[in-house]
């Protein structure tokens, strides 16, 4: 069955898709089986007119929303992944090869310069091997770091969380991953490694605090992507120096600009507390912001609280799930839940990001 639904995918055949799953989904564990045997197929889906790689971004976020669900609940949440996976065209394949030779990083930059794809990704599989996933996921986050401003942070966003499951993957192929990547950084033309900013000390936490705040501050699809690229550069951090980091934060402060830190607060009007999912659903399916808002904010304190903010997120847009979503949904709710577990004892911060969040999905989702 796999190997045929893999055929239809790349074949973006969504009836043949739906069908092939609809009854194998549901038996126990094979949910999750089947969203892991997507890698190969998911990492040359293509989300045209955009040249960034959302989809195999999306398929790595989508394992970090595994612990929140019941098990029962896992199936809708990949179902959905197969609908949107299968219903976009694919990355052309680019042939592999192998070369025999010592490669250094200047020579990956100097393919990506050509627009040479072939060269790019032959000289990337090179890299990864002489070097290891790690050091070349490292190289990589760095040359995109030079172009957050040009790239709307997916430079480093996309990078990290694609690198991050080409890493974590070691049953797979990494060729289909380097290949998107040699892609689109020839696309994006992102081939020259800036140097790092002298300012190599760290910021107190107090102020990487305030440029989380910023970053969560704001509505639409530029400051969605502010929060996301912290989310981003926090998760591949320990492939980082110091000083890498650092340079990474940097970076990311000056992508978001001059723009200025706005707290949300819940209406103390509204109804806040919710007993149960079905309940919490009445508001979340009417797109009634302020009262999800304030359900949300009442859960943040305890870990139980934040596990059911995750769940009920998760499985309200898959509920709302029509056969067409913006693969920034899932990126965004990354970030949102990201922020919420690691603020939730600074709640401007955690309710800032769920507001952002909500915001961006029912300003933009169409029924």
């Amino acid at each position: 069955m796999i190997d045929l639904l893999l055929q239809k995918l790349e074949e973006s055949d969504v009836a043949a898709t739906a069908q092939l799953v609809r009854d194998e989904i549901g038996k126990k564990g094979n949910a999750w089986k089947i969203h892991l045997s997507l890698f190969p197929v998911v990492q040359r889906v293509l989300n045209p007119p955009f040249i960034n790689p959302h989809l195999p971004k999306m398929y790595r976020i989508c394992r970090e929303f595994h612990p929140y669900l019941r098990e029962e609940e896992i199936p809708g949440l990949v179902m959905l992944e197969i609908s949107e996976y299968a219903r976009r065209p694919k990355l052309e394949r680019i042939p592999r090869s192998r070369l025999n030779s010592s490669v250094s990083f200047t020579d990956l930059e100097s393919a990506i310069r050509q627009g040479d794809r072939e060269k790019a990704a032959a000289r990337l599989y090179a890299f990864q091997e002489q070097k290891g996933k790690e050091e070349l996921a490292r190289r990589l986050l760095l040359l995109g770091s030079g172009y957050l401003d040009q790239s709307l942070g997916h430079s480093v966003s996309c990078t990290a969380f694609i690198s991050l499951e080409m890493m974590e993957r070691t049953d797979q192929d990494p060729w289909p991953t380097l290949a998107t990547l040699a892609d689109y950084f020839c696309k994006g033309q992102f081939h020259t490694t800036p140097d790092l900013r002298q300012a190599s000390a760290l910021s107190p936490e107090a102020a990487l605090d305030q440029e989380l705040l910023r970053a969560t501050s704001g509505p639409g699809i530029v400051n969605l992507h502010h929060t996301i690229t912290r989310y981003a550069v926090e998760r591949v951090r320990h492939l980082l120096s110091e000083a890498e980091y650092s340079h990474m934060i940097a970076c990311w402060v000056d992508f978001m600009g001059a723009k200025m830190a706005k707290t949300v607060s819940p209406d103390p009007s509204e109804e806040t507390e919710v007993k149960d999912y079905t309940h919490f659903y009445r508001y979340f399916s009417k797109r009634e912001e302020k009262p999800v808002l304030a359900s949300l904010a009442r859960l943040i304190p305890s870990e139980e609280g934040r596990r059911q903010i995750g769940r009920y997120l998760i499985k309200g847009i898959c509920d709302l799930y029509q056969g067409n979503y913006d693969p920034h949904y899932f990126t965004g709710l990354g970030s949102a839940l990201w922020v919420v577990n690691h603020y939730w004892n600074q709640p401007s911060i955690a309710i800032n990001a769920l507001a952002q969040y909500v915001n961006y999905f029912f300003s933009h989702m169409i029924y």
